[in-house]
């Protein structure tokens, strides 16, 4: 299963708002692979050892006053020593002016050379974000995910369980729809997953015999949101009389999804359940665990019960689809 994403130099000048020194090439061609960034200033010095060649460079305020104290001959043999390390671009910061010995080298070596007014600071830590998105490891799968009282809740189940029913009320109530059918995870951060829906069918939603709808035309702009973080997962399935369900909530049960663990829950389906409200419940409650209040536990307190949550469950958690890009 590869795990190695990219994202094309032009979305990136599109999304940063960056002015072209040089080109060597289209920029649609050129493939930015690493979500780190480099400020070169050991290499300028001519400290090459465990340099990152697949690192967007920056040049800001501190490497720009570094390299006009040399002459230009000095200048430019710095400046060629860390194109020729072939890095995929090189941007300057606060709108300084490109050395003349840069656009040489630039040209010399094929390196984009590029330009953001933004200061340094502002200018990494929005590039290190977008790259964290757009190069983070992902799987697709089938679910519906919607956000309820602030909290991203990934529905799964068995087709035909009601998954999409449930969703158009919840949006009906003043939630929003971020996913119906097919749910694309990426693991933004190690703590942190966030869940879209693919470009094609973003904001389109299954209705068994109804058939498509697009939630925003019917719902409004405030029924839906492009992508939410994912806080709990629900499972949803078919009332089993022979299964024992959790009554009080004390165990700890938890989804591992890309390396990381979500909160989960299963839910029985039977007729006469109000599933919206149910869901709408257990995100509050969701909610108010990780402030650290647990209803159950505070019960059986008060009745001077012994609660031992045990050793956490975790779920399988099986993609139908593993379409990793």
């Amino acid at each position: 299963m590869s795990s190695t994403f990219s994202v094309t130099l032009s979305q990136i000048i599109k999304e940063m708002q960056l002015e072209s020194i040089y080109l060597p090439k289209s920029p649609d061609t050129i493939l930015i692979s690493s979500n780190e960034v480099n400020r070169p200033g050991l290499q300028l010095t001519g400290f090459l050892e465990h340099f990152n060649n697949d690192r967007i460079q920056i040049l800001g305020k501190t490497e720009v006053a570094y390299l006009n104290q040399f002459s230009s001959k000095e200048r430019r043999e710095c400046l060629y020593k860390l194109l020729a390390l072939k890095p995929p671009a090189v941007v300057i910061t606060r709108g300084f002016e490109p050395f003349p010995e840069a656009i040489e080298a630039a040209k010399e070596y094929g390196i984009p050379l590029l330009r953001t007014t933004d200061t340094t600071s502002n200018f990494m830590s929005a590039l290190i974000a977008y790259l964290n998105v757009e190069l983070a490891p992902r799987i697709t799968r089938h679910g519906v995910l919607v956000e309820v009282y602030g909290e991203g809740v990934l529905l799964l189940g068995e087709s035909g369980v009601g998954k999409s029913e449930t969703a158009i009320e919840l949006v009906k109530r003043g939630h929003r729809l971020i996913a119906d059918d097919a749910v694309e995870i990426r693991r933004t951060s190690a703590k942190t997953l966030v869940g879209s829906a693919p470009d094609n069918i973003r904001h389109f939603c299954e209705l068994r015999g109804i058939g498509i709808i697009n939630v925003r035309r019917i719902f409004g702009m405030g029924a839906i949101k492009v992508t939410e973080k994912i806080d709990l997962v629900i499972y949803m399935e078919q009332w089993d009389p022979n299964k024992i369900y959790d009554r009080l909530g004390v165990d700890n049960e938890y989804t591992v999804i890309l390396g990381i663990k979500i909160p989960s829950l299963t839910i029985p389906i039977k007729p006469g359940r109000n599933l919206a409200i149910i869901i709408e419940v257990a995100a509050m409650n969701n909610r108010q665990k990780k402030m650290g209040y647990f209803a159950a536990h505070e019960l059986m307190n008060k009745l001077a019960l012994k609660h031992d949550p045990g050793e956490p469950v975790y779920k399988p958690f099986e993609p139908e689809n593993d379409n990793l890009k």
